[in-house]
């Protein structure tokens, strides 16, 4: 397997396979010059612009994996979308294949047994859609515009993590088609090893095709944001550090710095301003929750409070606006094990330095059921990390990239020296091998590397945070 791809400039031959795979596949195939060639290479982070030279979309397992063997024997390098909504822009390749999941969206929700079967092309909006039919939900991301197969693979952080633990503790099985275009069901009776790595170690293994969750009852919860001016960040934090002491596990919060979109949530005093923010996700009794958050409601007091019951589908679309389709981000994130003052100063130090109004650095409290899961029982490693913090630059004009990049990566710089660790999901494009080590630890690092060894040898799935497979 060469690092070039092989189409872009088919040959007469090429072509000629190129017509063959159409006849094979029930799904379009789409090269450049297509009618809808640019609205379908396009991806969620607008700083990336890759052209593939093949996109197909696959209607099913049967697409999947003649696409597969298809970019395996030109040689074509291979990128995978399901959502299409990657920090990195990962789902994304220039001259080689883009597998596109996106019409794979079926979801089959037994609500008796508390299962959701999902196809790999849907979103996390998609499937609390059709859970809430039932009052039921699984452990999702903080945007609902977020693919179900890449935050599940790489881990699943979302509100519900401290009660349900992460999206890979409630995964029963994934359908994988592998570099050589088999299907294996992985679960814990079947392929074994493969399903300890498909829970954490992201896309390097095969082509998620479907996933099974278990499902648990959560219906309204108490979520929202509550605001105050940037000036208070550090007493929130001081206030935070001891309130988080003694939540119970119901309560996910996050803590965020961005500028106050004109909103009309909002006063306008808070227009276009530094703010500080403080989220809450309590899946529990509506009335605990509401005492559990009420110290948040008198801290400052808040400027703006939103904080109270609404349906778990409604939480999770709150934060879609304030990360929409089609800007230009760059992310970096680092674990923390405590919130100390030093952390504190270098948060609020460096999110008052934010160079762009779009832009988001947040702070998420784990723990609870994410923490009372054996490290080595999945690939996602950092089970007794206490926070996540992400530096998030978004902008639209590309004249300002090297202003907005700096910034997350001087805000990374600081925090480094306080921090351990990275959560996949949570990288940013470039990054590099000794990132992805970091993302796992040297134990789980070399349990990933022989699986790669097993069923990517050749590393024909290396458009990712790449597990490179042994002498490779």
């Amino acid at each position: 397997m060469t690092d070039q791809a092989t189409l872009t400039k088919p040959s007469s031959t090429d072509r000629e396979a190129i017509e063959r795979l159409k006849e094979s596949t029930r799904g379009p195939i789409f090269q450049p010059g297509d009618d809808e060639y640019d609205t379908t290479r396009s991806i969620w982070n607008g700083m990336i612009d890759k052209k593939p030279a093949l996109i197909v979309q696959c209607t099913g397992v049967a697409d999947v994996i003649m696409a597969v063997n298809f970019a395996r024997e030109a040689g074509l390098l291979v990128a995978v979308r399901g959502g299409g909504h990657n920090w990195a822009g990962l789902a994304a390749v220039d001259g080689g294949m883009l597998i596109d999941l996106s019409p794979m969206k079926g979801i089959l929700v037994d609500p008796e047994a508390r299962i959701a079967r999902v196809q790999g092309g849907a979103t996390w909006g998609e499937l609390d859609h059709e859970c809430q039919q039932f009052g039921l939900a699984v452990t999702g991301g903080h945007v609902s515009t977020t693919g179900v197969a890449g935050l599940t693979l790489g881990g699943g952080i979302g509100w519900l993590c401290r009660k349900l633990g992460l999206t890979v503790d409630n995964l029963l099985s994934v359908d994988l088609v592998t570099a050589d275009g088999r299907f294996l069901r992985c679960s814990a009776d079947e392929n074994r090893d493969l399903f300890w790595g498909l829970r954490g170690g992201g896309g390097n293994f095969g082509i998620a095709t479907s996933f099974t969750f278990r499902l648990h009852p959560v219906g309204t919860v108490v979520g929202g944001l509550a605001f105050w001016p940037a000036e208070k960040a550090t007493d929130l934090l001081h206030f935070y550090r001891q309130y988080i002491t003694s939540i119970p596990d119901e309560l996910t919060t996050v803590i965020g710095f961005l500028v106050g979109p004109p909103a009309p949530f909002l006063p306008e005093s808070m227009h276009g301003v530094p703010l500080v923010t403080l989220g809450t996700c309590y899946a529990g009794n509506i009335e605990q929750g509401m005492r559990t958050v009420q110290p948040i409601k008198e801290f400052g007091p808040p400027g703006a409070d939103l904080i109270g019951p609404m349906p778990y589908e409604v939480h999770q679309g709150l934060l879609d606006p304030i990360l929409p389709r089609g800007l230009r981000y760059y992310v970096k994130s680092v674990f923390l094990d405590d919130l100390s003052d030093d952390a504190i100063g270098t948060l609020v130090d460096h999110a008052a330095r934010m160079s762009s109004p779009l832009s988001l650095a947040t702070l998420q409290h784990y723990r609870g059921a994410v923490s009372r899961v054996d490290p080595d029982e999945t690939a996602f490693s950092y089970r007794n990390a206490a926070f996540a913090v992400t530096m998030g630059a978004a902008w639209t004009n590309p004249e300002e990239d090297a202003t907005h990049v700096a910034w997350s990566r001087d805000f990374y710089s600081a925090m480094l020296p306080l921090s351990h660790g990275v959560y996949v999901n949570f990288m940013g494009m470039g990054e590099g091998e000794d990132r992805v080590r970091a993302a796992y630890g040297e134990r789980t690092y070399g349990r990933l590397v022989a699986l790669k060894n097993t069923y990517d040898p050749t590393n024909l799935f290396r458009v990712n945070h790449n597990i490179r497979p042994t002498g490779a």
